[in-house]
């Protein structure tokens, strides 16, 4: 996937934050661990990989609504935290018990935010090849910005987030505010991130390059969850690991 003499077809490359950079799936581990402690004793800790299910999968889509500005953050957060604790047996989550609920989970959370371990030395050569680097998220700015700070992750300033446009992926304007942002065309600029259609297939839909991240072990399920088929379109390319996508984008 090269232009004209070998030269690369993109120059600029957009990454999705969770689950791409930041090992979010691992830090939720730890954060429904302490939830299951704190508020769930009764439950045995070999269930901690169903309740991390539970959570990431959002299968009433609360996050999603979130992202198209139908729901705040604080009121989709508690209706995934009371969903969690109905499945498991434990206590409603109602407004009295939130702000506690809170504190164990985020303070969980935030500790536990790590980089996955392929991404230093990909920024690293995207930067040394001259192209320029950018993240687009469906959480707030501050929030991820401080998630990249808190992982060791530089030089990837979060562009766009879900509070910058009033809504966030899969919707198109929110590539293309980033691709303004990073001063690059949308047809030269590839995106990357863990999800099939909110990530790739929207990204590809919106003019860019689309590139699924199918990390084993990472993807999510339910019907909140994209499907493999979503990433099966032109102008989407589908990678294990970062270490691939110097070769997909024509700059090995």
């Amino acid at each position: 996937m090269t232009g004209a003499a070998g030269a690369p077809v993109v120059d600029g490359v957009l990454f999705d934050v969770d689950d791409t950079l930041v090992d979010t799936r691992a830090a939720f581990g730890e954060a429904v661990a302490a939830v299951r402690r704190e508020f769930l004793p009764h439950v045995p800790a070999a269930r901690e990989p169903e309740m991390l299910a539970v959570w990431r999968d959002d299968v009433h889509g609360h996050y999603r609504a979130y992202t198209r500005g139908e729901l705040g953050f604080d009121e989709q957060r508690r209706l995934r935290a009371d969903e969690l604790h109905v499945a498991l047996g434990g206590p409603r989550v109602d407004v009295d018990l939130y702000p506690r609920w809170v504190e164990v989970f985020w303070g969980a959370f935030e500790r536990s935010w790590e980089a996955h371990d392929d991404v230093a030395a990909t920024l690293g050569a995207l930067v040394a090849a001259g192209v320029s680097i950018g993240s687009v998220t469906n959480a707030r700015v501050a929030l991820q910005e401080s998630k990249l700070a808190t992982a060791g992750i530089d030089g990837v300033p979060v562009l766009v987030g879900v509070d910058t446009l009033g809504f966030g992926k899969p919707d198109p304007r929110v590539f293309l505010e980033a691709c303004r942002l990073l001063g690059t065309d949308p047809a030269r600029t590839a995106y990357v991130g863990d999800e099939p259609d909110v990530d790739a297939r929207a990204a590809a839909e919106a003019g860019l390059v689309g590139v699924w991240l199918d990390r084993p072990g990472i993807r999510r399920e339910g019907p909140s969850a994209g499907s493999p088929d979503d990433a099966a379109l032109p102008g989407v390319h589908r990678i294990t690991g970062l270490h691939e996508l110097h070769g997909v984008l024509g700059l090995a």
